[in-house]
Protein backbone atom coordinates (compact mmCIF):
# COMPACT_ATOMS: atom_id res chain seq x y z
CA UNK A 1 0.00 0.00 0.00
CA UNK A 2 1.20 3.48 -0.87
CA UNK A 3 -0.02 6.40 1.21
CA UNK A 4 -1.45 9.24 -0.84
CA UNK A 5 -2.78 12.74 -0.18
CA UNK A 6 -5.36 14.82 -1.99
CA UNK A 7 -3.57 17.21 -4.33
CA UNK A 8 -6.81 18.88 -5.42
CA UNK A 9 -9.73 18.82 -7.80
CA UNK A 10 -9.33 19.41 -11.54
CA UNK A 11 -11.76 19.47 -14.43
CA UNK A 12 -11.52 17.24 -17.47
CA UNK A 13 -11.31 19.79 -20.29
CA UNK A 14 -13.01 17.41 -22.72
CA UNK A 15 -16.04 16.48 -20.62
CA UNK A 16 -16.14 19.02 -17.80
CA UNK A 17 -16.15 16.15 -15.30
CA UNK A 18 -14.37 16.71 -11.99
CA UNK A 19 -11.23 14.72 -11.22
CA UNK A 20 -9.78 14.23 -7.75
CA UNK A 21 -6.01 14.02 -7.98
CA UNK A 22 -4.07 12.10 -5.35
CA UNK A 23 -0.30 12.20 -5.04
CA UNK A 24 2.18 10.06 -3.15
CA UNK A 25 4.14 11.44 -0.22
CA UNK A 26 7.21 12.09 -2.41
CA UNK A 27 5.19 13.90 -5.10
CA UNK A 28 6.48 11.38 -7.62
CA UNK A 29 3.19 9.81 -8.72
CA UNK A 30 -0.25 11.29 -9.22
CA UNK A 31 -3.46 9.30 -9.47
CA UNK A 32 -6.37 11.03 -11.22
CA UNK A 33 -9.83 9.62 -10.47
CA UNK A 34 -12.91 10.93 -12.28
CA UNK A 35 -15.69 11.64 -9.77
CA UNK A 36 -19.17 13.14 -9.54
CA UNK A 37 -19.94 16.81 -8.96
CA UNK A 38 -21.44 16.26 -5.49
CA UNK A 39 -18.34 14.43 -4.26
CA UNK A 40 -16.07 17.05 -5.84
CA UNK A 41 -18.00 19.76 -3.97
CA UNK A 42 -17.68 17.83 -0.71
CA UNK A 43 -13.92 17.45 -1.17
CA UNK A 44 -13.47 21.10 -2.17
CA UNK A 45 -15.50 22.28 0.85
CA UNK A 46 -13.11 20.46 3.16
CA UNK A 47 -9.94 21.54 1.31
CA UNK A 48 -11.11 25.18 1.38
CA UNK A 49 -12.42 24.87 4.99
CA UNK A 50 -15.89 26.03 3.93
CA UNK A 51 -18.35 25.33 6.71
CA UNK A 52 -22.03 24.61 6.22
CA UNK A 53 -24.83 25.15 8.71
CA UNK A 54 -26.13 21.57 8.56
CA UNK A 55 -24.24 18.27 8.20
CA UNK A 56 -23.64 17.15 4.65
CA UNK A 57 -23.83 13.45 3.72
CA UNK A 58 -20.18 12.65 4.43
CA UNK A 59 -20.35 14.46 7.78
CA UNK A 60 -23.49 12.50 8.61
CA UNK A 61 -21.76 9.20 7.83
CA UNK A 62 -18.90 10.13 10.17
CA UNK A 63 -21.39 11.04 12.90
CA UNK A 64 -23.12 7.65 12.50
CA UNK A 65 -19.82 5.81 12.79
CA UNK A 66 -18.76 7.81 15.86
CA UNK A 67 -22.17 7.57 17.60
CA UNK A 68 -22.00 3.79 17.11
CA UNK A 69 -18.64 3.74 18.91
CA UNK A 70 -16.32 3.52 15.92
CA UNK A 71 -13.83 5.71 14.14
CA UNK A 72 -12.62 5.91 10.56
CA UNK A 73 -9.17 4.29 10.62
CA UNK A 74 -8.15 4.54 6.95
CA UNK A 75 -9.34 4.13 3.40
CA UNK A 76 -7.87 1.96 0.70
CA UNK A 77 -8.34 2.32 -3.02
CA UNK A 78 -7.71 -1.29 -3.88
CA UNK A 79 -8.81 -2.08 -7.42
CA UNK A 80 -9.47 -0.62 -10.84
CA UNK A 81 -11.35 -2.36 -13.61
CA UNK A 82 -12.29 -0.73 -16.91
CA UNK A 83 -11.63 2.76 -15.48
CA UNK A 84 -13.83 2.07 -12.44
CA UNK A 85 -12.02 2.37 -9.12
CA UNK A 86 -12.96 0.48 -5.96
CA UNK A 87 -12.32 1.43 -2.35
CA UNK A 88 -12.89 0.31 1.22
CA UNK A 89 -13.40 2.36 4.34
CA UNK A 90 -11.88 0.76 7.44
CA UNK A 91 -13.72 1.46 10.68
CA UNK A 92 -12.26 0.54 14.06
CA UNK A 93 -14.69 -0.26 16.85
CA UNK A 94 -12.68 -1.41 19.84
CA UNK A 95 -10.67 -4.41 18.65
CA UNK A 96 -13.02 -5.01 15.73
CA UNK A 97 -12.25 -3.80 12.22
CA UNK A 98 -15.21 -3.24 9.93
CA UNK A 99 -14.65 -2.97 6.19
CA UNK A 100 -17.16 -0.97 4.16
CA UNK A 101 -17.23 -1.02 0.35
CA UNK A 102 -17.34 2.52 -1.05
CA UNK A 103 -16.75 4.61 -4.12
CA UNK A 104 -13.29 6.18 -3.90
CA UNK A 105 -14.75 9.68 -4.10
CA UNK A 106 -16.97 9.09 -1.04
CA UNK A 107 -14.15 7.36 0.83
CA UNK A 108 -11.79 10.27 0.09
CA UNK A 109 -14.40 12.86 1.15
CA UNK A 110 -14.78 11.01 4.46
CA UNK A 111 -11.06 10.44 5.00
CA UNK A 112 -10.09 14.09 4.58
CA UNK A 113 -12.73 15.12 7.12
CA UNK A 114 -11.20 12.97 9.86
CA UNK A 115 -7.56 13.11 8.68
CA UNK A 116 -7.57 9.37 8.02
CA UNK A 117 -4.78 8.06 5.78
CA UNK A 118 -5.57 7.28 2.16
CA UNK A 119 -3.81 4.20 0.77
CA UNK A 120 -3.64 2.94 -2.80
CA UNK A 121 -2.50 -0.52 -3.84
CA UNK A 122 0.57 -0.80 -6.03
CA UNK A 123 -1.60 -2.44 -8.71
CA UNK A 124 -3.97 0.54 -8.87
CA UNK A 125 -1.07 2.97 -8.89
CA UNK A 126 0.65 1.04 -11.68
CA UNK A 127 -2.50 1.04 -13.79
CA UNK A 128 -3.71 4.58 -13.25
CA UNK A 129 -0.93 6.87 -12.09
CA UNK A 130 1.07 9.43 -13.97
CA UNK A 131 4.60 10.50 -13.14
CA UNK A 132 5.03 13.89 -11.51
CA UNK A 133 8.82 13.83 -11.67
CA UNK A 134 9.92 12.46 -15.01
CA UNK A 135 13.50 13.69 -14.53
CA UNK A 136 13.88 11.82 -11.22
CA UNK A 137 12.28 8.69 -12.72
CA UNK A 138 14.69 8.80 -15.68
CA UNK A 139 17.66 9.34 -13.34
CA UNK A 140 16.69 6.27 -11.28
CA UNK A 141 16.10 4.22 -14.43
CA UNK A 142 19.56 5.17 -15.72
CA UNK A 143 21.14 4.26 -12.36
CA UNK A 144 19.42 0.87 -12.54
CA UNK A 145 20.59 0.31 -16.14
CA UNK A 146 24.15 1.17 -15.09
CA UNK A 147 23.90 -1.25 -12.15
CA UNK A 148 22.62 -4.06 -14.38
CA UNK A 149 25.43 -3.46 -16.90
CA UNK A 150 28.05 -3.58 -14.14
CA UNK A 151 27.03 -7.02 -12.83
CA UNK A 152 29.60 -9.74 -13.49
CA UNK A 153 29.13 -13.53 -13.22
CA UNK A 154 31.56 -13.54 -10.31
CA UNK A 155 29.10 -11.39 -8.32
CA UNK A 156 26.64 -14.29 -8.39
CA UNK A 157 29.31 -16.71 -7.20
CA UNK A 158 29.97 -14.47 -4.18
CA UNK A 159 26.25 -14.27 -3.48
CA UNK A 160 25.79 -18.04 -3.68
CA UNK A 161 28.79 -18.61 -1.43
CA UNK A 162 27.40 -16.14 1.13
CA UNK A 163 23.97 -17.84 1.03
CA UNK A 164 25.54 -21.29 1.61
CA UNK A 165 27.50 -19.96 4.58
CA UNK A 166 24.35 -18.36 6.02
CA UNK A 167 22.43 -21.65 5.76
CA UNK A 168 24.99 -23.50 7.88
Amino acid sequence: MIEMKVMGIALDTRTGSPIVVLHDMDNRKALPIWIGSAEASAIIRKIENISVSRPMTHDLIIQFVEKMGGNIDRIEINDVEKETYYANIYVKKGEEEIVIDARPSDAIAIAIRVDAPIYVTANVLANGSVSCDAAKDEEEAQEFRNFIQSIKPSDFEKLLKHDKESDQ
